[in-house]
């Protein structure tokens, strides 16, 4: 796995996740794009890894759940000369309570931005990720994605979609050089859950962003990079109890921790 001499593209950069990955690549020498809709923060983010690690941060404001946000993201950088190595497709939000009771309009939201904008953004840098062959693809999904999550119908079917897509991009790229992985954290002290309006969504060991970007890098550095890494051991071992239990089982158990 690269990082000096090479450029990373973040989504959801302005906190969070997505700005501890910002910092660990910055660490490790890689020039960062950051993307989010908070240009103050990305500005404020941008100057402290540009002083702190000597490397250059582009903040860009971009609203990614917008559609063509993703081909309009990839037209700036091409304005600006920026030539991506590594995506990291880490943009998303979720949300709490049954279905029939959701905003139309963020459940639409929800998924243009946590489903169409991973999809156009990775095919629109793909080519040119696949081509280098030194960074990497990465995509945020949840242990939401092993299993119905009712009270987050949508975001758990979302981050399915997510777990699915990556690991089949990581097979179809198997033969290149370029590492493609899908990192699967459970619960993390983010914004998220203000976002989401319920702690009844927070269920389990509540890990750092640091805890997770480490486990995400982690696994890029391997020898051979696996297509999927769950963060957290008892994450681990709840997706594993998840896959052995019948289905309805895990429903069921998912519907009462969720308080559905």
């Amino acid at each position: 796995m690269s990082y000096r001499g090479t450029t990373a593209l973040i989504t959801g950069a302005s906190a969070g996740l997505g700005e501890e990955f910002a910092r660990q690549w910055a660490e490790r020498g890689a020039d960062v794009v950051l993307v989010a809709r908070r240009l103050d923060r990305l500005h404020e983010l941008a100057v402290d890894l540009e002083k702190s690690h000597g490397i250059t941060a582009t903040p860009i404001a971009a609203d990614l759940a917008r559609p063509g946000a993703g081909a309009a993201l990839r037209a700036d950088l091409d304005a600006r000369g920026i030539t991506v190595q590594t995506l990291i497709n880490n943009a998303g939000f979720g949300s709490h309570g049954a279905f029939l009771e959701q905003d139309p309009e963020q459940i639409a939201r929800m998924i243009q931005l946590n489903v169409g904008a991973v999809s156009d953004l990775s095919r629109a840098f793909l080519p040119d990720l696949v081509a280098d062959g030194r960074g990497a693809l990465v995509t945020v999904a949840s242990t939401a994605a092993y299993q119905p999550t009712p009270a987050m119908a949508v975001y758990g079917a979302t981050k399915a979609f997510v777990l699915s897509l990556t690991e089949a991009l990581a097979y179809e790229n198997r033969r290149s050089s370029l590492r493609v992985l899908a990192v699967s954290p459970g619960p993390v002290s983010t914004e998220f859950f203000d976002v989401v309006g319920s702690r009844d969504a927070m269920v389990g060991r509540v890990a750092t962003p640091a805890d997770v970007v480490t486990a995400t890098r982690r696994a890029l550095e391997r020898g051979s990079t696996p297509p999927s890494v769950i963060a957290g051991l008892g994450n681990r071992l709840s997706v594993l109890a998840s896959r052995l239990a019948p289905r309805r089982v895990v429903l069921a158990v998912a519907g009462r921790a969720l308080k559905a």
